[in-house]
């Protein structure tokens, strides 16, 4: 593959908010170097400088002309995080290298040193992927609209920045620095707990020994070995087939709660000592209480298909809650307007104000655990209060002509009493007892419905109603 590609490749692969592409075709090591290249040029472009307005944890070095860089478990990672290192250092910065990390570590490096970094993963795509996620100074995030097009343009038009001086690259272990920050965040004291970790072969195979090995817990380990051809089942635990061996572990193991983490391990799912799955709402409500305690009155972030009960027990417990589209960069751009100290999407991300405003699985995780600890009731009795209604889940469905659909669902239900409609993000329908989002893919032909009820019956029945017009069959 040249340092040059034609634009039409290049949008293949350049999404939203990272690179990504299957593996030597789409994505290699001669166009990793070429990125390295242009987000030199890009981060410290003029006016843009290495970021600024670091929350807590920011450390020393933030005018530093240097970039951070990891990578996750997949072959063809480490060569072409070497390759992005070359072109970053080529343009004239020093580069520290961290090796194997999960993206939330990467962003505890960008966070803690104060430079922007680059994270080499594909998060939870199968094995021929590999990917490129982006970020500022203090682990802001970097998308379309923040500077990846202007990445991408670079790339497409060949332009390389060679510097009369190339920087150093160096290598640096942050591990054990990233666990006492995460520790000291959220630390875990009480009960003695038994844990089942399904890691996914993925990054958390890494990261749990070095956070988990230091509390008091009974840690039963799944797929703890790095393995980037996923050999065990695909880390990605939004899919409920990717969460039957951590189920079957709780339950034969009669742990207390279940943890699974995707192949980059910046999202956490959690099972209960059933066995079954805890709704990320019923996270996003648990976590927001305990932030609100450290910080009463505070602002907390939830997107529109978390669960009606988020905002409910914010303003419950003192605080304001404001709704965000999906998306991370939009939940990032919120929390930073608002000053919020925590944000939850139902996919799975928890951010934190403390950890630079970025998503970790892990901290969300050590949130879950120490609320467990420090009572004697069962996860099922202790986040029974954060699990008000009956959701459906996220439905996809194959439709064409996507606005018309949306176009005429809204048309049926505009004239219901009672009933508000928003385009905060795609179509949401609000009522007293119930509420429905619909919205496009930004990459296939599939629409989303998200659904919740006050009761199982009043969700089926505007769920079902809502599918039939999305599958053709009103």
């Amino acid at each position: 593959m040249s340092s040059t590609m034609k634009p039409a490749n290049l949008d293949r692969i350049f999404k939203a908010y990272d690179v990504r592409g299957t593996v030597p075709d789409q994505l290699d090591e001669s166009l990793a170097r070429a990125v390295g290249n242009a987000f030199v040029q890009v981060a410290f472009g003029s006016g843009s400088g290495s970021g600024s307005g670091a929350p807590r944890g920011a450390g020393a070095g933030a005018s530093t002309r240097s970039v951070v860089v990891g990578h996750d478990m997949r072959p063809s990672s480490p060569a072409m995080a070497a390759a992005f290192a070359e072109g970053a250092a080529e343009a004239g910065v020093d580069v520290t290298m961290i090796g194997l990390a999960s993206t939330d570590e990467l962003y505890f490096a960008s966070g803690h040193l104060g430079v922007p970094g680059a994270m080499f993963t594909a998060s939870h795509n199968p094995a021929r992927y590999n990917g490129i996620k982006l970020c500022r100074a203090h682990a802001a995030p970097v998308g379309a609209e923040s500077g990846l097009t202007d990445v991408r343009e670079l790339v497409a038009a060949g332009t390389t920045l060679t510097a009369d001086r190339p920087g150093r690259i160096q290598s640096r272990e942050l591990l054990d620095d990233y666990a006492d920050y995460l520790l000291e965040l959220a630390p875990v004291s009480g009960r003695r707990l038994k844990v089942a970790v399904d890691a996914g072969n993925g990054m958390a195979g890494h990261t749990a020994p070095a956070v988990l090995g230091r509390l008091d817990l009974d840690v039963v380990p799944l797929y703890y070995e790095l393995d980037g051809n996923f050999p065990n089942h695909e880390a990605n635990p939004i899919e409920p087939e990717n969460l039957i061996d951590l189920q079957a572990a709780v339950r034969d193991a009669g742990a207390d709660i279940g943890l699974a983490f995707d192949g980059d391990a910046d999202r956490c799912f959690v099972v209960d000592e059933r066995g079954e799955l805890v709704s990320p709402s019923v996270l996003t409500a648990l976590i927001a209480d305990r932030e609100l305690k450290k910080h009463p009155g505070a602002t907390v972030i939830h997107n529109l298909i978390t669960s009606r009960a988020v905002p409910q027990i914010v303003g419950e417990r003192g605080g304001v809650a404001v709704r965000s589209r999906v998306g991370h960069s939009f939940i990032k751009a919120t929390m930073a307007e608002t000053d919020a100290v925590f944000g939850g999407e139902h996919s799975g991300h928890f951010y934190f104000r403390e950890f630079w405003r970025a998503d970790s699985g892990m901290l969300a995780a050590l949130h879950t655990l120490a609320a467990l600890a420090e009572q004697k009731s069962p996860l099922s009795a202790v986040l029974a209060d954060y699990s008000r209604f009956a959701a459906s889940g996220e439905i996809n469905s194959t439709v064409d002509d996507q606005a018309a659909v949306i176009e005429r669902i809204q048309a049926d239900f505009a004239d219901e009493p009672g009933v508000e409609i928003d385009h905060l993000d795609g179509l949401t329908v609000n009522a007293d007892d119930w509420w429905f989002n619909v919205r496009a893919s930004n990459t296939e032909p599939l629409l989303r419905l998200n659904a919740e009820g006050d009761d199982e019956q009043t969700m089926a029945e505007v769920r079902d109603r809502v599918l039939s017009m999305i599958r053709g069959g009103a």
